[in-house]
Protein backbone atom coordinates (compact mmCIF):
# COMPACT_ATOMS: atom_id res chain seq x y z
CA UNK A 1 0.00 0.00 0.00
CA UNK A 2 1.36 3.42 -0.49
CA UNK A 3 3.51 4.82 2.26
CA UNK A 4 2.23 8.01 3.00
CA UNK A 5 3.58 10.51 -0.16
CA UNK A 6 6.31 7.51 -1.65
CA UNK A 7 4.91 4.51 -3.61
CA UNK A 8 6.11 0.78 -2.26
CA UNK A 9 6.82 -0.93 -5.32
CA UNK A 10 5.58 -5.06 -5.24
CA UNK A 11 4.53 -7.15 -7.87
CA UNK A 12 1.29 -7.06 -9.98
CA UNK A 13 0.11 -9.87 -9.13
CA UNK A 14 0.99 -9.21 -5.19
CA UNK A 15 -0.95 -6.36 -4.92
CA UNK A 16 1.67 -3.71 -6.23
CA UNK A 17 1.34 -0.17 -6.93
CA UNK A 18 3.02 0.47 -10.73
CA UNK A 19 2.62 4.20 -12.14
CA UNK A 20 2.28 4.26 -15.76
CA UNK A 21 4.87 6.75 -16.17
CA UNK A 22 7.63 4.53 -15.43
CA UNK A 23 6.41 2.34 -18.55
CA UNK A 24 6.31 5.06 -20.45
CA UNK A 25 9.83 6.02 -19.30
CA UNK A 26 11.20 3.19 -19.94
CA UNK A 27 9.23 1.76 -23.40
CA UNK A 28 8.93 5.63 -24.71
CA UNK A 29 12.61 6.85 -24.06
CA UNK A 30 16.08 5.69 -23.66
CA UNK A 31 16.94 4.76 -20.28
CA UNK A 32 19.93 2.74 -18.17
CA UNK A 33 20.95 1.21 -15.62
CA UNK A 34 24.47 1.16 -13.64
CA UNK A 35 25.86 -1.38 -11.93
CA UNK A 36 28.74 -1.10 -9.28
CA UNK A 37 30.74 -3.95 -7.55
CA UNK A 38 34.10 -4.98 -5.95
CA UNK A 39 36.04 -8.35 -6.59
CA UNK A 40 38.32 -9.99 -4.23
CA UNK A 41 39.57 -12.92 -6.94
CA UNK A 42 42.35 -14.35 -3.92
CA UNK A 43 42.80 -13.57 -0.48
CA UNK A 44 45.05 -9.99 -0.25
CA UNK A 45 43.85 -9.07 -3.77
CA UNK A 46 41.98 -6.31 -3.52
CA UNK A 47 39.35 -5.35 -6.61
CA UNK A 48 37.09 -2.08 -7.56
CA UNK A 49 34.52 -3.33 -10.23
CA UNK A 50 31.81 -1.11 -11.80
CA UNK A 51 29.02 -2.36 -14.10
CA UNK A 52 26.97 0.01 -16.32
CA UNK A 53 24.51 -1.94 -18.05
CA UNK A 54 22.51 0.07 -20.96
CA UNK A 55 24.18 2.20 -23.61
CA UNK A 56 21.76 2.16 -26.41
CA UNK A 57 18.18 3.98 -25.90
CA UNK A 58 15.29 2.03 -24.20
CA UNK A 59 18.32 0.22 -22.53
CA UNK A 60 18.08 -0.59 -19.00
CA UNK A 61 21.44 0.46 -16.44
CA UNK A 62 22.55 -1.01 -13.96
CA UNK A 63 25.59 -0.62 -11.10
CA UNK A 64 26.79 -3.22 -8.46
CA UNK A 65 29.45 -3.30 -6.09
CA UNK A 66 31.16 -5.07 -2.78
CA UNK A 67 34.84 -6.48 -2.40
CA UNK A 68 33.76 -10.40 -3.34
CA UNK A 69 35.20 -13.57 -5.08
CA UNK A 70 34.87 -13.66 -8.73
CA UNK A 71 32.03 -16.39 -8.31
CA UNK A 72 29.58 -13.36 -7.09
CA UNK A 73 30.13 -11.49 -10.00
CA UNK A 74 29.36 -14.65 -12.48
CA UNK A 75 25.96 -15.95 -10.27
CA UNK A 76 24.99 -11.85 -10.07
CA UNK A 77 25.61 -11.59 -14.27
CA UNK A 78 24.29 -15.24 -15.03
CA UNK A 79 20.52 -14.60 -12.58
CA UNK A 80 20.56 -11.06 -14.39
CA UNK A 81 19.98 -12.38 -17.53
CA UNK A 82 17.05 -14.29 -16.64
CA UNK A 83 15.47 -12.07 -14.31
CA UNK A 84 16.26 -8.63 -14.84
CA UNK A 85 14.67 -6.53 -16.89
CA UNK A 86 13.78 -9.31 -19.57
CA UNK A 87 12.86 -7.61 -23.35
CA UNK A 88 15.12 -4.74 -22.95
CA UNK A 89 18.68 -4.58 -24.32
CA UNK A 90 21.14 -3.93 -21.70
CA UNK A 91 24.81 -3.39 -21.89
CA UNK A 92 27.04 -4.53 -19.16
CA UNK A 93 30.11 -1.93 -18.35
CA UNK A 94 32.91 -3.55 -16.01
CA UNK A 95 35.15 -0.82 -13.95
CA UNK A 96 38.06 -3.00 -12.24
CA UNK A 97 41.83 -2.52 -11.78
CA UNK A 98 42.45 -6.46 -13.01
CA UNK A 99 40.53 -6.67 -16.02
CA UNK A 100 42.29 -9.79 -17.00
CA UNK A 101 40.22 -11.78 -14.25
CA UNK A 102 36.95 -10.56 -15.29
CA UNK A 103 35.18 -14.14 -16.45
CA UNK A 104 33.47 -14.21 -19.81
CA UNK A 105 29.92 -14.73 -19.49
CA UNK A 106 27.37 -15.80 -21.78
CA UNK A 107 24.94 -12.77 -22.76
CA UNK A 108 21.59 -13.25 -24.09
CA UNK A 109 20.53 -11.12 -27.39
CA UNK A 110 21.02 -7.17 -27.08
CA UNK A 111 22.99 -7.80 -24.17
CA UNK A 112 26.77 -7.15 -23.79
CA UNK A 113 29.59 -6.26 -21.69
CA UNK A 114 32.66 -3.39 -21.59
CA UNK A 115 35.77 -3.93 -19.25
CA UNK A 116 37.35 -0.35 -18.14
CA UNK A 117 40.27 0.01 -15.97
CA UNK A 118 40.26 1.40 -12.66
CA UNK A 119 42.06 2.82 -9.57
CA UNK A 120 42.80 0.02 -6.73
CA UNK A 121 41.75 0.82 -3.52
CA UNK A 122 43.12 -0.69 -0.03
CA UNK A 123 40.40 -0.60 2.61
CA UNK A 124 36.85 -1.87 1.87
CA UNK A 125 35.45 1.06 3.12
CA UNK A 126 37.27 3.17 0.90
CA UNK A 127 36.05 0.87 -1.94
CA UNK A 128 32.30 1.27 -0.68
CA UNK A 129 32.72 4.81 -0.53
CA UNK A 130 34.38 5.59 -3.88
CA UNK A 131 31.96 4.24 -5.93
CA UNK A 132 29.76 7.44 -4.85
CA UNK A 133 32.14 9.67 -7.04
CA UNK A 134 32.76 7.03 -10.05
CA UNK A 135 28.73 6.62 -10.39
CA UNK A 136 28.55 10.22 -10.86
CA UNK A 137 31.29 10.66 -13.03
CA UNK A 138 30.47 7.96 -15.28
CA UNK A 139 26.78 9.49 -15.53
CA UNK A 140 28.12 12.69 -16.51
CA UNK A 141 30.60 11.63 -19.10
CA UNK A 142 28.72 8.71 -20.73
CA UNK A 143 24.92 8.34 -19.39
CA UNK A 144 23.60 11.06 -18.95
CA UNK A 145 23.44 11.98 -22.99
CA UNK A 146 21.61 9.17 -23.76
CA UNK A 147 19.73 7.57 -21.02
CA UNK A 148 17.28 8.45 -18.24
CA UNK A 149 17.45 5.75 -15.65
CA UNK A 150 20.20 4.15 -13.19
CA UNK A 151 19.98 1.68 -10.80
CA UNK A 152 22.73 0.71 -8.42
CA UNK A 153 23.00 -2.77 -7.01
CA UNK A 154 25.61 -4.45 -4.67
CA UNK A 155 27.32 -7.43 -6.77
CA UNK A 156 27.30 -10.23 -3.80
CA UNK A 157 23.45 -11.26 -4.49
CA UNK A 158 21.93 -12.76 -6.59
CA UNK A 159 18.42 -12.17 -8.96
CA UNK A 160 15.95 -15.15 -8.36
CA UNK A 161 12.59 -13.87 -9.49
CA UNK A 162 11.13 -11.12 -12.03
CA UNK A 163 12.91 -7.42 -11.11
CA UNK A 164 10.90 -5.38 -13.59
CA UNK A 165 10.51 -2.08 -14.57
CA UNK A 166 7.53 -1.82 -11.90
CA UNK A 167 10.54 -0.61 -9.84
CA UNK A 168 11.60 2.28 -11.89
CA UNK A 169 10.95 5.87 -10.45
CA UNK A 170 12.36 9.04 -10.29
CA UNK A 171 14.31 8.24 -7.14
CA UNK A 172 14.27 4.99 -5.46
CA UNK A 173 14.92 3.48 -2.52
CA UNK A 174 14.93 0.17 -0.80
CA UNK A 175 13.83 -0.89 2.60
CA UNK A 176 16.58 -2.67 4.78
CA UNK A 177 14.66 -6.59 5.09
CA UNK A 178 16.76 -6.49 9.12
CA UNK A 179 14.91 -2.90 9.79
CA UNK A 180 11.70 -2.42 8.01
CA UNK A 181 9.57 -4.08 10.70
CA UNK A 182 12.11 -2.54 14.02
CA UNK A 183 11.16 0.68 15.81
CA UNK A 184 12.48 3.91 14.32
CA UNK A 185 14.96 3.83 18.09
CA UNK A 186 17.10 0.86 16.66
CA UNK A 187 17.73 2.37 13.13
CA UNK A 188 21.18 2.37 12.96
CA UNK A 189 21.40 5.78 11.32
CA UNK A 190 24.97 7.70 12.38
CA UNK A 191 24.22 9.85 15.62
CA UNK A 192 27.72 11.27 15.52
CA UNK A 193 27.89 14.96 15.20
CA UNK A 194 31.02 15.35 13.66
CA UNK A 195 29.63 13.57 10.82
CA UNK A 196 27.86 14.73 7.92
CA UNK A 197 25.98 11.51 7.86
CA UNK A 198 24.74 12.38 11.66
CA UNK A 199 20.92 11.90 12.18
CA UNK A 200 18.78 12.20 15.45
CA UNK A 201 16.09 10.43 13.73
CA UNK A 202 14.47 9.60 10.30
CA UNK A 203 11.78 8.31 8.15
CA UNK A 204 12.98 4.48 7.38
CA UNK A 205 16.51 3.20 7.38
CA UNK A 206 17.52 2.05 3.20
CA UNK A 207 19.66 -0.33 2.38
CA UNK A 208 22.62 1.20 0.06
CA UNK A 209 23.08 -2.38 -1.88
CA UNK A 210 19.83 -1.20 -3.82
CA UNK A 211 18.82 2.56 -5.47
CA UNK A 212 18.30 3.89 -8.14
CA UNK A 213 16.31 6.65 -10.28
CA UNK A 214 16.83 9.19 -13.13
CA UNK A 215 20.30 10.14 -13.96
CA UNK A 216 19.91 13.38 -12.77
CA UNK A 217 18.47 12.10 -9.08
CA UNK A 218 21.30 9.32 -9.05
CA UNK A 219 24.27 11.99 -9.86
CA UNK A 220 22.54 14.46 -7.05
CA UNK A 221 22.43 11.65 -4.46
CA UNK A 222 26.05 9.93 -5.43
CA UNK A 223 27.50 14.11 -5.51
CA UNK A 224 26.25 14.68 -2.02
CA UNK A 225 27.27 11.82 -0.41
CA UNK A 226 30.43 11.74 -1.69
CA UNK A 227 30.69 15.29 -0.73
CA UNK A 228 29.64 14.55 2.68
CA UNK A 229 32.19 11.36 2.76
CA UNK A 230 35.22 13.62 1.88
CA UNK A 231 34.68 16.51 3.91
CA UNK A 232 34.17 13.74 7.08
CA UNK A 233 37.96 12.52 5.82
CA UNK A 234 39.07 16.14 6.42
CA UNK A 235 37.56 15.73 9.50
CA UNK A 236 39.12 12.81 10.42
CA UNK A 237 35.47 11.00 11.07
CA UNK A 238 34.50 8.11 8.92
CA UNK A 239 30.76 7.45 9.11
CA UNK A 240 28.95 3.87 10.83
CA UNK A 241 28.22 2.67 7.79
CA UNK A 242 30.08 4.54 5.21
CA UNK A 243 28.42 5.39 2.13
CA UNK A 244 25.21 3.91 3.46
CA UNK A 245 24.88 6.28 6.85
CA UNK A 246 25.49 9.22 3.60
CA UNK A 247 22.39 7.97 1.55
CA UNK A 248 20.34 7.97 4.34
CA UNK A 249 20.71 11.19 5.42
CA UNK A 250 20.76 12.10 1.85
CA UNK A 251 17.27 10.17 1.67
CA UNK A 252 15.89 11.67 4.51
CA UNK A 253 16.44 15.74 3.14
CA UNK A 254 14.77 14.50 -0.34
CA UNK A 255 12.28 11.95 0.09
CA UNK A 256 12.64 9.18 -2.45
CA UNK A 257 9.48 8.91 -5.06
CA UNK A 258 9.58 5.42 -5.02
CA UNK A 259 10.06 2.83 -2.29
CA UNK A 260 10.58 -1.00 -2.95
CA UNK A 261 9.95 -3.27 -0.69
CA UNK A 262 12.55 -6.00 0.90
CA UNK A 263 11.56 -8.22 -1.72
CA UNK A 264 14.08 -6.57 -3.35
CA UNK A 265 16.65 -7.40 -1.33
CA UNK A 266 15.98 -10.03 1.09
CA UNK A 267 18.38 -12.27 3.02
CA UNK A 268 16.84 -15.67 3.69
CA UNK A 269 18.43 -15.92 6.68
CA UNK A 270 15.71 -14.34 8.47
CA UNK A 271 13.88 -16.63 7.72
CA UNK A 272 9.43 -16.58 6.49
CA UNK A 273 7.80 -13.54 7.13
CA UNK A 274 3.78 -13.08 6.09
CA UNK A 275 4.03 -9.97 3.95
CA UNK A 276 7.11 -11.15 1.86
CA UNK A 277 5.58 -13.25 -1.22
CA UNK A 278 8.43 -13.52 -3.44
CA UNK A 279 12.54 -12.89 -3.18
CA UNK A 280 13.13 -10.81 -6.18
CA UNK A 281 17.09 -10.54 -4.93
CA UNK A 282 18.62 -12.46 -2.33
CA UNK A 283 22.69 -11.76 -0.34
CA UNK A 284 24.59 -14.48 -1.07
CA UNK A 285 26.74 -16.16 1.38
CA UNK A 286 29.35 -13.04 2.89
CA UNK A 287 32.69 -14.20 3.34
CA UNK A 288 34.12 -11.15 5.24
CA UNK A 289 36.85 -13.22 7.62
CA UNK A 290 38.10 -13.62 3.85
CA UNK A 291 37.34 -10.83 1.66
CA UNK A 292 37.99 -7.66 3.99
CA UNK A 293 41.43 -6.87 4.91
CA UNK A 294 41.55 -3.96 6.76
Amino acid sequence: MPVNKHTVAKDPHFSCFVHRTCFQKIYGSSSLDLLRFVLLFSPGATTFAEFLLGATPRDIWYEGGFRVFCVYLETFLKSSEHYFMLGLPVSYYVFTDTPEKVPNIELGPQRRLKVIKVEKYTRWQDISMMRMKIISDTIESDIRHRCTHVFCFDVDQVFTWRFGPEALGDSVALLHSYYYRLPKKLFTYDHNPKSKAYMETGDFYYHAAVFGGTWKSVKALTDACYKGIMEDKENNVEALWHDESHLNKYFWLHKPSRILSPEYCWDTRIGYRRDIKVFRLIWAPKHYDTLRTS
